[in-house]
C-alpha cells in the first residue's frame, strides 16, 4: 500500500493534524511515528488523487507532505548533488565574490539551476569570470564561506551504517567536492574540474562538463537497479537523476524542480531523507 509521510522540524508535528490527514486520506492504518512531533507516516488504500490540494492547504505549516510507494523503503545508494544540498552554498558564487563578479556569476547561476539557461554554456561563462583567481583562495573559501547544510552528516553516517553506498554527484568542482565529501564521510565523488596554472584559475574547466545526463549516468552506474537508489538535489541539473531513482527527493529546491519531483522537503532538513525510507530516529547515528 502506498504510504503517506508527514513531517516537521522538532517538535511541530501536531498529532491532532496528523489524525486529521488520516481521515482525509482514508487511512487503511494507524499512524507510526518515526520521531514524537517530527515525522509519521500511514498506509492508504490507493494514491490520493487530491495529494497537491491538502498541500496546498498546508502551505501555512512547517509540514513537508509527500506519497511514497509501499516497498523496498530503505535504500542500498545516496546519490547527492553538493551545492545548495550537501552544502549551503554554491561555490562558484562564492569564488566569484572573491574574483569580484559575484553578482554577474549569482544570476546565471540562478538561472541554470532553474532550467532557463543550458547547463554546460553557463558553467563555461561562469568559469570564464574567474580566470587568474589563485587557486589558494579555493581553500579559503572553504574554509569561510561554506557551511555544510543540517542533517547531512547523520544522513550519510545511518544510511552507511546500514550498508548503503554514497555518492557525491556535483555539476560543481572537484576541487570542492574532494573535500567536502571527506568531510562528510562520502564513499566517493564526482565532479567538474577546474583547469589551472601557475597557481592560477585557467578560466576553463575539463572536458567532458558533467550534467544532469552525467548524473543520470552515475546513478545508473553505480544502481543499476535505480529503484535501489535515493536521489537528492535543489536544480535542474539534478531533475533527471531525482526522476529516475526509487526515491527522488526535491530539498528546497528551485521552482521547476519542486514542481517535477516526486518527493519535495521544503520545511525540513537532510534527515528528512532518512524518515522517508522509514528509519525512526532512534536508529540515526550521529
Amino acid at each position: 500500500m502506498p504510504i503517506i509521510s508527514l513531517i516537521s522540524p522538532p517538535g511541530a508535528l501536531d498529532p491532532a493534524l496528523v489524525s486529521s490527514l488520516q481521515a482525509a486520506f482514508g487511512a487503511t492504518g494507524d499512524a507510526v511515528w518515526l520521531s514524537p512531533d517530527e515525522a509519521a507516516e500511514f498506509p492508504v488504500a490507493v494514491a490520493p488523487s487530491h495529494l497537491e490540494d491538502v498541500r496546498k492547504n498546508l502551505a501555512d505549516q512547517p509540514v513537508d507532505l509527500n506519497l511514497l510507494p509501499d516497498g523496498n523503503r530503505r535504500k542500498s545508494l545516496l546519490i547527492a548533488d553538493m551545492d545548495s544540498t550537501m552544502i549551503q552554498q554554491e561555490c562558484i558564487d562564492e569564488l566569484a565574490a572573491e574574483a569580484g563578479v559575484g553578482d554577474r556569476v549569482a544570476d546565471i547561476t540562478a538561472r541554470a539551476m532553474n532550467g532557463e539557461l543550458d547547463f554546460e554554456e553557463a558553467i563555461i561563462e561562469r568559469v570564464g569570470l574567474l580566470k587568474g583567481l589563485p587557486v589558494d583562495v579555493i581553500d579559503q573559501v572553504l574554509a569561510t564561506r561554506i557551511t555544510y547544510a543540517p542533517g547531512g552528516e547523520t544522513l550519510i553516517k545511518t544510511m552507511k551504517a546500514h550498508g548503503a553506498y554514497t555518492a557525491l554527484v556535483s555539476g560543481g568542482f572537484l576541487q570542492f567536492t574532494t573535500k567536502v565529501g571527506a568531510a562528510l564521510g562520502f564513499d566517493e565523488t564526482r565532479a567538474n574540474q577546474l583547469i589551472e596554472a601557475d597557481g592560477h584559475l585557467t578560466g576553463d574547466v575539463a572536458r567532458p562538463i558533467l550534467g544532469r545526463d552525467a548524473k543520470v549516468d552515475s546513478l545508473l552506474e553505480l544502481s543499476p537497479n535505480p529503484l535501489d537508489a535515493i536521489a537528492v538535489g535543489d536544480g535542474a541539473n539534478d531533475l533527471g537523476m531525482i526522476e529516475k531513482a526509487g526515491l527522488g527527493v526535491a530539498l528546497h529546491a528551485k521552482p521547476v524542480v519542486a514542481d517535477a519531483a516526486p518527493q519535495k522537503i521544503c520545511h525540513t532538513d537532510l534527515t528528512a531523507l532518512l524518515f522517508l525510507q522509514g528509519y525512526t530516529c532512534y536508529e540515526f547515528s550521529t
